[in-house]
């Protein structure tokens, strides 16, 4: 594997090569990428709107090495995501917008102001529940610096619908509005499934549509009243589906087939195989 002082042939990197943090380098090679006259026309094509679903895919890439713990590919995967870091501020440069130091800056600063126990002359001596209520109170204030007024605002649009949902509903929860407890979410899941029966019996999609997701809303506030993080749970469903379902179609390749060449009941049969073997 070539270390930071591995020379690389491009001129814009002449100077960056025995750069031991690395971070230079970074930053002149995705200059070098997005140079108009000699860089990559795909990187050179590109805007905010069209890497940001690359940053949200490089985020989930990270979670997903961290769920497999698969270590030995985890640093590949950080500095993916970095890199995803790296070529905002370097289209935001060229904007005249903001650059990567003030990527830093600003992160390096609200750490510290968040961390008034460990950088200011608050107490260190506090439960971690009461460091969880000064960090709200903070970014409260943060958000009224913004001009953030509602108990909603600065939920960030682009997250993954349940973590939005359960974000959401925290907010909320702050200011009292909230069930009392699983118990109460639980009957309106049950009132939620009712009203989706009815929807389907409809033939009407759009309010299928709705009535489906006020579901999963309800389905993401038990999350929540149950100490569960949605997300987490559904890649573990979805790892375990996988899990199963390959097993199915090992079964079937021992005997020479495939899944198509099997039906419902058989690979029901397998499925049922696959998780008596998981139990134990």
């Amino acid at each position: 594997m070539a270390d930071d002082t591995t020379p690389v042939a491009h001129p814009a990197l002449a100077h960056e090569v025995n750069d031991r943090t690395g971070i230079r380098r970074l930053l002149a090679i995705m200059a070098a990428l997005r140079d108009p006259q000699t860089g990559c026309p795909w990187d050179i094509e590109q805007d905010f709107a069209s890497i940001a679903p690359y940053t949200i895919e490089e985020a989930h890439e990270v979670a997903d090495a961290i769920a497999r713990e698969a270590w030995d590919e985890l640093p590949g995967e950080l500095g993916d995501l970095l890199l995803q870091v790296i070529f905002h501020a370097q289209m935001a440069q060229e904007a005249r917008k903001f650059g990567f130091a003030d990527v830093v800056r600003a992160i390096s600063d609200k750490m510290i102001d968040r961390h008034p126990h460990i950088f200011g002359d608050e107490s260190r001596d506090k439960s971690a529940e009461q460091q969880v209520r000064d960090w709200e109170a903070i970014k409260a204030r943060e958000r009224a610096a913004k001009a953030e007024r509602g108990v909603l605002d600065g939920v960030a649009l682009g997250l993954p619908a349940l973590t939005r949902a359960v974000k959401l509903q925290n907010r909320a929860a702050r200011v009292g509005f909230d069930w009392p407890g699983p118990e109460d979410v639980l009957d309106k899941l049950a009132e939620e499934t009712r009203e989706l029966v009815e929807a389907r019996a409809s033939g009407d999609h759009g309010h299928l549509t709705e009535e489906f997701g006020d579901l999963m809303f309800v389905m993401a506030n038990l999350a929540r009243h149950l100490d569960i993080d949605p997300e987490e749970a559904l890649r573990m469903a979805n790892a375990k589906f996988t899990r199963r379902f390959q097993a199915i179609e090992a079964a079937l390749a021992a005997e020479g087939r495939r899944p198509e060449d099997s039906d419902l009941a058989e690979m029901d049969a397998l499925w049922d195989r696959a998780k008596a073997a998981e139990r134990g």
